[in-house]
């Protein structure tokens, strides 16, 4: 089990900031009381997202598929194909039938927009869960 003073580290990637604070807003600094406290790592680039996931010290990764110009979903198939420890991956669809296209990304779960702070926390916190006892 990791250090429970230790803050998980979540990467939040939008270009749009209303966006990221959504995502943050939604999860808090705390998601549930199993698991530390959060802090977040705000990107709005690709190239920034490659290279805080490649330094490898960050716990899950919230991609937005809606951004421009480089969606989550590209990113997240890029990550998963290039990265030999990826972490649990959301990336957050434009609707809900677009699911499909986050599985094909090998993302490990969708949310769609617009975005419902109860259904994202509890995607996270699950993902996050079973990794954080793990680790």
């Amino acid at each position: 089990m990791t250090d429970p003073t230790k803050p998980l580290k979540v990467l939040v990637y939008s270009d749009d900031v209303d966006v990221r604070k959504q995502v943050i807003l939604a999860l808090g600094r705390r998601p549930h009381p199993d698991l530390p406290e959060v802090e977040y790592v705000e990107v709005a680039t690709e190239p920034v997202v490659v290279a805080q996931m490649d330094a490898g010290h960050i716990d899950l990764a919230v991609l937005d598929g809606e951004a421009v110009p480089a969606g989550g979903m590209g990113i997240a198939k890029q990550l998963k194909d290039e990265l030999r420890h990826c972490p649990p991956i959301v990336v957050l669809t434009g609707r809900p039938q677009d699911g499909w296209l986050a599985t094909w990304s090998r993302a490990e779960a969708s949310v769609s927009h617009p975005l419902d702070p109860v259904e994202l926390a509890r995607t996270v916190v699950g993902l996050l869960r079973p990794a954080h006892a793990t680790a």
